[in-house]
């Protein structure tokens, strides 16, 4: 097959310096900050990650969600009608166990960090996307650091919350139902969709809605009221990425980023359908976890279609094991086998790092090696598949 490899990304968001975690802790939890030098620090940050990605040699890389508190709440700071207090559902899975739920509820009150679930703002007017500067800034800061420390790279991909997630974090106290708050999530987000794509970058969707939520805002409901959900949301992103080039947006699903029994997750095989009728190029599935490590064989009976490219997560995200790029290869060539192309398939981590600033649970040396270990067995699985 010549030059054909695996190649290698990740979800997206990557550890931030402490400096910059304590800053944007400090503004979630209302007090006041000095925002030059948290713009500062984020740009600091950008280049530093950018070259240390490319130093590992990972092929497509990101900014590192460096210049954001949290995959889906920098949103606060670009719609309009965002704000108050707001709640959210618990977690089915870390409900059943209490003793696991007291152990985490210890862990979490002892770090500096911004969370995605406490907090939280509500809809309390019409949305609008107003954040188009900040956006034009974040673009122009990964596009300088790419230019510069990139050499090698195959491709930049930026992040953007999906509508359905916002919509599930951001309880609605505005709109008169859930599909019209979601289709004015869908048009505010259009604008940075679109804006994303016109700077060059690839847009991946960070949707962990689309499985997550059946253990969360779903969990006391049937199976077919969930599905419907997906069916909404998967809508809503899809008039919202009407303009943007299938091949360049990759969507992102996953059961939440978090280290918990995960015995409440829905099964791939009852959402995949659903999700396939999302217009990209890309698909983006965790398969290194223990609760789901086994669906990749869903895609036999369920396949992609053939002009799509599945990103296996064949790295766990919430665990300091350091994968043995052996254990990589082999996590590749099982999946590379049922989807039938090596070129057709990348191998990324299951989710992000540090989803929100200060969550992440895998200390910042062990995750540049757990990268490392991702690049070596996409190396391994290429001399096996490719040649």
């Amino acid at each position: 097959m010549g030059d054909a490899r695996i190649l290698t990304t990740h979800a997206g968001s990557l550890p931030r310096p402490p400096e910059l975690t304590g800053l944007f802790t400090q503004r979630s939890l209302g007090k006041s900050v000095d925002e030059e030098a948290l713009a500062a620090a984020g740009r600091e940050a950008v280049a530093w990650v950018v070259a240390k990605q490319r130093a590992i040699g990972i092929d497509v890389i990101s900014n590192g969600e460096q210049q954001r508190e949290s995959f889906v709440l920098y949103l606060r700071r670009r719609l309009s009608g965002i704000g108050g207090q707001g709640d959210r559902a618990p977690f089915a899975d870390i409900e059943h166990y209490p003793k696991f739920k007291q152990e985490r509820t210890r862990f979490l009150a002892a770090r500096q960090a911004v969370s995605n679930v406490a907090l939280l703002p509500k809809c309390v007017g019409p949305v609008d996307y107003i954040g188009k500067t900040e956006l034009d800034a974040e673009c122009a800061t990964f596009k300088a650091a790419y230019a510069v420390h990139a050499k090698g790279a195959v491709a930049p991909f930026f992040t953007a919350a999906s509508p359905g997630i916002l919509a599930s974090i951001v309880k609605n106290e505005h709109y008169a139902s859930f599909e019209a708050y979601i289709d004015a999530i869908a048009a505010a987000l259009q604008i940075e969709y679109e804006t994303i794509v016109g700077n060059g970058f690839n847009l991946q969707i960070d949707a962990p809605d689309l499985a997550l939520e059946r253990h969360v805002a779903f969990a006391q409901r049937p199976i077919a009221d969930f599905q419907q959900f997906v069916e909404v949301v998967i809508a809503a992103l899809n008039r919202a990425l009407i303009n943007v080039p299938q091949e360049k947006v990759r969507l992102h699903v996953c059961w939440g980023n978090y280290e918990g029994p995960h015995d409440q997750d829905v099964p791939l095989v009852d959402i995949l359908p659903i999700l396939q009728k999302a217009k990209v190029g890309g698909m983006y599935l965790p398969f290194a976890n223990p609760r789901h490590a086994h669906e990749y064989k869903v895609l036999m009976r369920m396949p992609l279609a053939d002009s799509q490219v599945l990103v296996a997560g064949v790295i766990d995200t919430v665990t300091n094991y350091i994968e043995h790029p052996e254990v990589v290869a082999d996590r590749i060539e099982r999946i590379v086998e049922v989807v039938g192309d090596p070129t057709r398939v990348m191998a990324g981590t299951d989710c992000g790092f540090d989803t929100s600033a200060g969550m992440g649970r895998v200390a910042e040396d062990v995750v540049w090696s757990k990268l490392a270990a991702l690049v070596e067995g996409a190396r391994i699985a290429s001399r096996r598949l490719c040649g």
